[in-house]
């Protein structure tokens, strides 16, 4: 297999929103910076005089009090706070236009300021929010390099920065679909909401358990998971989207722990790998209903004696569920799951 990493623009995919890695991918700088992966090391999660310590991505974060200042720094992190009722306490959110909110949580946003709409905030928008706590899907968010207010930065202004589970870089090739429940359990004892962080937790794993029951019984089909960017074409074969590709009962026919992946969750390819490979279905991430077209017209196009082609099993699922430590990581494994295998959704 010839392998490439993608392209490490991470802002200028932001902005166009033509790949299934915008947003996805750690740049190559972050990837080197993130520290061990999280686990939750709670000391207590009583009222909030006691203090809470959690390990995330090698740091220890440590709250006293309930954060009262929130900045969620993408859609799906930002979702993710208001499902655990704190609306309230968030102070801005960021990269708005990257993904729409859930229509059921999309109101609850709309008084929230909007720090920035197609990439990380820039360092003086996200001071002059005076937050006590950023929650962000990666690292990335936080390279002074790019001009983003650093880690470092922040804890000088009182603010500490929590990472998602499946974003921290050790963690990023390996990350699973549950890895957000972590995520879940940690800002629900943060944020002092324990009781509205055990209902999503229980919602989301029943849910999974739902999906598990009714693909039991049946064969499981071999998936490719590609991205798409003008001529070039990519294989993801590890990460929370391998995780997905498994959850909904697919066989991904690339390997997590071939060499291609061992650094990083994509890597570019040649038409012939997916030829040489037949797979049953196709999954993509898109962000845009032209996109998608544009998708589905390539594969086609490039692929059409291939049975995913044939028997159309293009899946496309909105990009956004792709993405480190969101909920959407559950839908994507519903979406999947019920192309593959129709007759169990009946």
């Amino acid at each position: 297999m010839t392998t490439h990493r993608p392209p490490s623009s991470r802002r200028s995919r932001r902005r166009t929103l033509t790949t299934t890695l915008s947003l996805l991918a750690v740049a190559p700088l972050a990837l080197t910076a993130c520290g061990t992966g999280v686990t939750s090391d709670t000391a207590s999660t009583g009222g909030s005089g006691e203090t809470v310590t959690i390990t995330n991505c090698g740091r220890e974060l440590s709250f006293d009090t309930a954060p009262a200042r929130v900045v969620g720094m993408m859609p799906s992190q930002t979702e993710l706070l208001l499902r655990l009722g704190v609306q309230d306490s968030l102070v801005g959110q960021a990269q708005t236009d990257t993904s729409p909110l859930p229509d059921d949580v999309a109101g609850q946003a709309a008084d929230i300021p909007v720090l920035s709409t197609d990439a990380p905030p820039a360092r003086e928008a996200l001071l002059a929010a005076e937050p006590d706590l950023v929650v962000s899907p990666t690292e990335y968010e936080f390279t002074a390099e790019q001009g983003f207010a650093s880690m470092d930065q922040l804890a000088q202004n009182g603010a500490q920065a929590y990472v998602a589970t499946g974003g921290c870089a050790d963690r990023r090739n390996t990350a699973e679909v549950t890895d957000v429940l972590t995520d879940v359990t940690n800002l629900g004892d943060i944020l002092r909401v324990p009781d509205a962080a055990a209902d999503l937790a229980r919602d989301a794993q029943d849910r999974l358990a739902a999906v598990e029951t009714a693909i039991a019984d049946h064969p499981r089909l071999t998936v490719a998971q590609v991205y798409v960017e003008g001529n070039s074409l990519g294989a993801i074969g590890a990460g929370v989207e391998a995780d997905i590709i498994s959850k909904a009962g697919g066989e991904n026919v690339f390997d997590p722990n071939a060499p291609e992946f061992a650094d990083f969750f994509a890597a570019e390819i040649n038409p012939e790998e997916i030829i040489s490979r037949n797979p049953e279905a196709i999954v993509f991430g898109t962000a845009s209903p032209q996109q998608e077209e544009q998708t589905r017209t390539y594969l086609r196009t490039t692929f059409p004696d291939i049975p995913a082609v044939k028997n159309d099993l293009l899946i496309a699922v909105p990009q956004s569920d792709l993405y480190p430590g969101t909920l959407g990581n559950i839908d994507a494994v519903e979406t999947i799951a019920a192309r593959l295998y129709p007759d169990a959704f009946k």
